[in-house]
């Protein structure tokens, strides 16, 4: 019995340590962009060094990594599929509100997402 208490409280751990997200910011001289991208399905490695590290010509980018995505975003782009492939991951969206405009067709209908404002 207290092996099966032990068993359960790992399995829960263990799934709480896959948690993966990563919050991109990106600044230009009239941008300033922030964007947390949520792990559904991605290959760890390929998340982290990929889909994390954005290369933004004549932008200055911040990377942070964290458990899950912080609250405060205007919307989520929810499920959003990788283009061309099969991975989904939850983008939330932070800073400029008016700009879900164009970012909910976007969420779902190129990245068949489900569009929910947190």
């Amino acid at each position: 019995m207290r092996w099966m208490g032990w068993s359960l409280l790992l399995t829960l751990v263990s799934g709480e340590a896959l948690a993966q997200a990563c919050v991109v910011h990106s600044q230009a001289e009239r941008l300033d962009v922030k964007v947390c991208q949520q792990n559904r399905n991605i290959p760890e490695k390929l998340f982290n060094d990929g889909f994390c590290q954005p290369t933004l010509a004549g932008q200055k980018v911040e990377v942070q990594y964290v458990d899950q995505c912080p609250a405060g975003a205007f919307g989520v782009c929810s499920n959003a599929q990788v283009a061309n492939m099969p991975y989904r991951q939850d983008i939330d969206y932070y800073g400029v509100a008016t700009d879900a405009a164009y970012l909910q067709p976007y969420c779902e209908a190129q990245s068949q997402g489900k569009w929910l404002k947190p």
